[in-house]
């Protein structure tokens, strides 16, 4: 479960951290961000997304904003020893981008799945119903993320979250590595160019278009259902 934690409140974290208080300071005790596990092998997606393109989505960049989310916090845990606001105002971006892209990755790979695991298979029962509310079908649910995602100049995503104030589904797309922190995410397309460039080159479109054949369908009906 994703969980928002201190110190970037609207960066929502993968690990716990405790908080030991005294009249005076506080000390941040943290483990360690890792690099999650692959719930199946890098060629699993073949044909749709390369072992090539994984292996370096996986070990290379997630990689780096694990890394990188891991500096931004030990510099941000001094600057709260050292009481040196200006220092935790500058940290602000490392942590948003380090820690948006470890997130956002972590949701990614477990919205795939190789077709001989279900990837692809389309989704029923309350899910689809909310998405037929909103998008009439799921084919056009699917033509409207394409369009809206396709456009994200630069890098970004695009997102399926659910609003808990409207309770809807809506399609959602950020820049950078920006989180979701205005829905629950339930489904997340990665469209830096890392995530398609080695197999479709500039080809985004083509990329979203054949993307859906290992959408984990399961593990957006497991979040919808959490987030209601």
């Amino acid at each position: 479960m994703l969980r928002l934690a201190f110190p970037a409140r609207a960066v929502q974290n993968i690990y716990t951290s405790t908080l030991a208080r005294s009249s005076t300071s506080f000390t941040v005790k943290r483990s360690k961000y890792t690099l999650p596990d692959l719930p199946y092998d890098y060629n699993a997606l073949e044909p749709i997304i390369s072992a090539d393109i994984m292996k370096v989505h996986h070990e290379k960049h997630h990689q780096a904003y694990v890394n990188g989310l891991n500096v931004a916090e030990e510099k941000f845990d001094q600057a709260l020893k050292d009481k040196d606001v200006i220092s935790q105002i500058a940290l602000q971006p490392a942590l948003k981008f380090n820690g948006g892209g470890h997130i956002n990755h972590s949701l990614f790979w477990a919205n795939l799945a190789p077709k001989k695991e279900g990837g692809g298979e389309p989704p029923n029962g309350e899910l689809l119903s909310a998405i037929k509310k909103e998008f009439d079908t799921l084919e056009n649910f699917i033509s409207k993320f394409n369009t809206l995602t396709a456009a994200v100049q630069g890098s970004g995503w695009g997102w399926l979250g659910y609003n808990k104030t409207t309770k809807r589904v809506e399609i959602v797309t950020l820049p950078n590595q920006d989180p979701l922190t205005t829905h629950v995410p339930l489904l997340g397309i990665d469209v830096w160019e890392h995530a398609y460039y080695l197999q479709y080159k500039n080809a985004r479109p083509d990329y979203l278009k054949a993307v859906w054949e290992v959408v984990n369908w399961k593990t957006v009906a497991a979040r919808f259902e959490n987030a209601k």
